[in-house]
């Protein structure tokens, strides 16, 4: 986890640095943070562009527009250098969000590792369904290369 926070100190969120490795065979394949798209102005630049939105129990949810997630930025890292990810495993700083969690399930993950939980709740009707796994750092030896 020390180098996934590491990976999390370059985000350009302003609201959570957020950091992404994905291992396997204790082999980092790809790393990924939070922040703009390539060349395209970022949050620590510009601000954030903000929208909310609403879950299926109700609850308000505000998201940002300019922001990839760490998750997605590792998987598609890997995919530029042409490294498979499937069976591989993710140490996250932070729980994926749903949308992050619906990508990792179908890249074949195997398992999160994550160090802060967020927003749990939404992601444990996937996981009831899933064959990812989400394991809170510390827990099953996961103080691996991640």
């Amino acid at each position: 986890m020390t180098i996934t926070r590491q990976v999390a100190d370059r985000s350009t969120c302003l609201r959570a640095k957020v950091g992404a490795v994905i291992v396997r065979d204790r082999s980092i394949l790809a790393t990924g943070y939070n922040g703009s798209p390539a060349g395209l102005p970022h949050c620590t630049e510009a601000g954030c562009l903000i929208y909310e939105s609403r879950t299926p129990d109700g609850e308000l949810e505000q998201n940002c527009y300019r922001t990839i997630h760490a998750e997605i930025n590792a998987i598609t890292q890997a995919a530029r250098n042409g490294s498979a990810i499937r069976d591989a495993d993710i140490y996250v700083t932070h729980t994926p969000c749903i949308h992050c969690l619906k990508v990792l399930i179908n890249t074949g993950i195997r398992t999160v590792y994550y160090d802060r939980p967020y927003k749990l709740a939404t992601v444990g009707e996937l996981l009831k369904h899933a064959r990812i796994r989400l394991v809170q750092a510390g827990a099953e030896g996961a103080d691996g290369p991640g």
